[in-house]
């Protein structure tokens, strides 16, 4: 009888035990800045297009098993900015266009879920592959009326006291304004007890050691273009990439040994090719994120009682469309171009200064073949070929001229020639260089995943994510 009564009572304990729901203990937090349902699947349709099919090759986060429309609107307007929409990702509160972590009144601060995973023990990374201060990054760690107040932002970076940071730079390190301090922001950071590092080298000989982190691109690349880390269509050896910062995170943010993790990552540079209306760059950008998911998933592999994945987007960025009205879609021609449209701005404009004078059409025109495939991959007709020359003579004319100093318009004028050029032989369009209020999907696996499907608000995300965690 004793026997019997003390197997029950074990199994009773074991059911019990069974019956607590599972807490997410690891919660990644995924943010692709402008990326839509639009976006989400021209990646797909480019993918299956480069392997000589019509139709989709599904990205490992699209597959997941919950998945859901996310509406935008911010509290103010119709169309969101990053800000707004952060903030509302960040802490469930929709607020006004251009606030970072405040309600509307742009004085009253909201508490984001990375602070509330801080207070309950968890290790906070804040990560994105633009600046640290910029609007999405920001919403998690800072609370001001304004996303252009850089140096404010970056202030509060180290009172945060979160683990780890990782992006391109501090856009404002220093500000005249400031009467409380001389220190610039790095010098700040280190003072909270960040440990500043340039590069994934780097990174790996010391994050060991230290006790918090900022993880920063080589300072030779922030002398070059400190905004933000390379676009993958653009990176040389070397470069600071989103998959070696997600890697990161998770090797140090374990390293802490507390209560589980918050890790939000951003892939900035998806809103930023979307932007600029740079097809081939967003491609790259988005599949380099859904790279980033599968680091995630991996780990959520090894812990599949413990983790929560979930994947979403701010915002829409450029009204892409799939299709022209011909019925017809070429996205594999996408790999024609060689270059952002950014990097090659940047390159029309060094060659302007080393050789203005012997800037043929007929080296523009091969140089135009080398980096976007026209009048090699792609034909232009008659009339793209006549825009990109018209483009060029009026930039040969401001040289010849000699009036101006960076050739600003004209350079613009010529590179958006040929991004027209490939979009018009790819198929698709773009409604305008902002966002639009389209919907964005949401994505989810692992603990609470089940959440995360059909229509909701976006400031419903961190609150469902919160209460997977058990956290209030």
């Amino acid at each position: 009888m004793k026997k019997t009564f003390t197997l029950l009572l074990a199994l009773v304990c074991c059911a019990a035990v069974s019956a607590q729901p599972r807490r997410a203990k690891y919660i990644f937090y995924f943010i692709g800045d402008g990326m839509g349902v639009n976006q989400v699947n021209g990646a797909e349709t480019y993918l299956a297009a480069r392997e000589g099919r019509i139709g989709t090759s599904p990205l490992l986060f699209s597959s997941f098993p919950y998945m859901g429309f996310v509406t935008t609107q911010s509290a103010t307007d119709g169309v969101t900015d990053s800000a707004a929409a952060g903030t509302a990702l960040a802490s469930g509160v929709k607020t006004k266009n251009y606030a970072i972590g405040m309600l509307q009144d742009l004085e009253t601060p909201v508490k984001t879920i990375a602070e509330v995973a801080r207070d309950h023990g968890a290790a906070v990374g804040i990560t994105t592959s633009v600046s640290v201060d910029h609007a999405t990054p920001a919403v998690f760690y800072a609370h001001v009326p304004s996303r252009h107040m850089y140096y404010e932002i970056g202030k509060q970076l180290g009172p945060s006291g979160f683990d780890f940071f990782a992006g391109s730079d501090f856009l404002q390190p220093t500000s005249e304004k400031d009467s409380t301090t001389t220190l610039d922001l790095y010098q700040q950071a280190e003072a909270a007890g960040y440990r500043i590092v340039h590069g994934y080298d780097q990174f790996r000989s010391e994050y060991k050691k230290a006790k918090k982190m900022i993880l920063f691109q080589s300072e030779a690349r922030n002398r070059e273009y400190n905004q933000t880390i390379p676009y993958v269509i653009d990176q040389r050896p070397g470069d600071l990439t989103l998959q070696q910062i997600t890697q990161a995170s998770i090797d140090f943010l374990m390293k802490q040994k507390k209560d589980g993790f918050f890790l939000m990552v951003e892939g900035g540079m998806i809103d930023k090719a979307c932007h600029a209306n740079d097809a081939a760059a967003y491609v790259h950008e988005l599949i380099a994120m859904d790279s980033c998911v599968r680091i995630a998933y991996d780990f959520y592999q090894k812990h599949p009682d413990e983790t929560l994945i979930v994947i979403s987007a701010d915002h829409e960025t450029g009204g892409l469309s799939l299709g022209r009205g011909s019925y017809q879609l070429h996205l594999e021609n996408l790999d024609a171009q060689k270059t952002s449209l950014l990097n090659y701005q940047r390159y029309l404009k060094r060659l302007i200064h080393e050789r203005r004078d012997s800037l043929t059409w007929e080296f523009v025109k091969a140089d135009v073949r080398h980096n976007f495939g026209i009048w090699d991959t792609l034909e232009p007709t008659e009339r793209q070929a006549e825009r990109i020359r018209c483009a060029y003579d009026r930039l040969a004319a401001a040289l010849m001229a000699g009036e101006k100093s960076d050739f600003g318009s004209e350079v613009d004028e010529l590179v958006y020639a040929c991004a027209r050029t490939v979009d018009e032989h790819t198929l698709i369009g773009w409604q305008s260089f902002g966002h639009s209020n389209g919907y964005v999907g949401v994505y989810a696996v692992g603990v609470g995943a089940e959440q995360f499907t059909g229509r909701m608000e976006n400031t419903e995300i961190p609150l469902r994510m919160m209460r997977a965690a058990g956290w209030k």
